[in-house]
């Protein structure tokens, strides 16, 4: 990890960020000064399918569109242990002196109204459990942490009670790593520009612990275009001062370089998006979904599990077609 520095990162944030999304003071260090760029993981999945298929004529094209670009990896109960999974990543990372994205997806009845990606953590107390191990494994060290996709916009199916439940446990994730992971910044997932409206969202954000989360998280895993999710997270920062503060936001942009044709599970036709940078209408833009990976069985991914690489997808998704 490299030491803080003076440098020029948050005086350019200052420039590029509508200064209506400049909340308070953050209460952790900037992992972007004490960083030289974000992580690039030689283990993503389509890195592994590169390296496994060098003859394959879709290789050239997957290894230098998306294999080499910095993107998320998501742990959830497929990790193993967590503590583990996550401080070998963070720990590689650090190694190198970039920045890790990493994704937590392991909420109890997660995706509970779109189905494909279910399962979580078996109770309330085991997913508060395996946060505060997430949290502590990241450490000191650098990164950013987009929580719990879906987690927010996906009320329709639930009860009074399991809302509840679920905005106490992302309340209390969120503080587990404002005490355990200092130089990280949190942002907590608040779906997309088609989803749910600003004022409600806030609301939800809100009712979640956002206050203590550096921001809030869109378009994950989805493909409506940078500037609709831009303007969606201006109005949710700005309905965020009903409560006192407002926050800024990053914007998934790993596959809406085609926008949304109004399906959202492995729809064709979609293209990749800008690489992972900082500005461009949001805090950050960030590959938090890997491109070529499935949403689950549908789409163009019929026959395919959620989060399984499918060559082809990502193939096209590089030429948009």
């Amino acid at each position: 990890m490299r030491r803080p520095t003076l440098t020029g990162v948050l005086a350019t944030l200052a420039m590029i960020v509508p200064a209506v999304l400049l909340g308070p003071s953050p209460a952790h260090a900037d992992p972007l000064s004490q960083t030289s760029g974000f992580y690039v993981n030689p283990y993503s999945s389509p890195a592994s399918w590169v390296a496994a298929n060098p003859g394959d004529g879709r290789a050239a094209a997957i290894r230098t569109a998306i294999a080499q670009k910095p993107m998320a990896s998501w742990f959830g109960n497929w990790s193993g242990d967590i503590a583990t999974a996550v401080r070998n990543y963070v720990g590689a990372a650090d190694a190198v002196d970039k920045l890790p994205l990493l994704v937590a997806y392991n909420l109890p009845g997660r995706d509970a109204c779109g189905g494909h990606s279910g399962g979580g953590a078996g109770s309330v107390g085991a997913y508060d459990a395996w946060a505060s191990s997430f949290a502590g494994a990241v450490g000191s060290r650098p990164a950013v942490v987009v929580l719990e996709p879906d987690s927010l916009g996906d009320f329709n199916c639930m009860s009074q009670s399991q809302i509840n439940d679920r905005t106490g446990m992302l309340s209390r994730a969120i503080n587990q790593f404002r005490s355990k992971a200092p130089n990280t910044w949190v942002y907590l997932d608040a779906g997309n520009s088609g989803w749910v409206d600003a004022t409600t969202m806030a609301q939800r954000l809100n009712q979640a612990g956002v206050a203590g989360a550096r921001g809030f998280a869109l378009n994950v895993s989805n493909y409506f275009t940078t500037g609709e999710n831009s303007n969606y997270g201006n109005r949710v920062a700005n309905e965020l001062r009903r409560f006192g503060y407002s926050k800024p936001f990053v914007i998934d942009t790993s596959r809406n370089g085609n926008g949304s044709n109004g399906q959202w599970c492995n729809p064709a036709g979609r293209r990749l998006g800008t690489p992972s940078q900082l500005g461009g209408g949001a805090e950050m833009l960030l590959w938090l979904k890997t491109p070529g990976e499935s949403d689950g069985n549908c789409g163009v991914g019929g026959g395919s599990s959620a989060g399984q690489f499918l060559p082809e997808v990502a193939y096209k998704m590089i030429y948009g077609y």
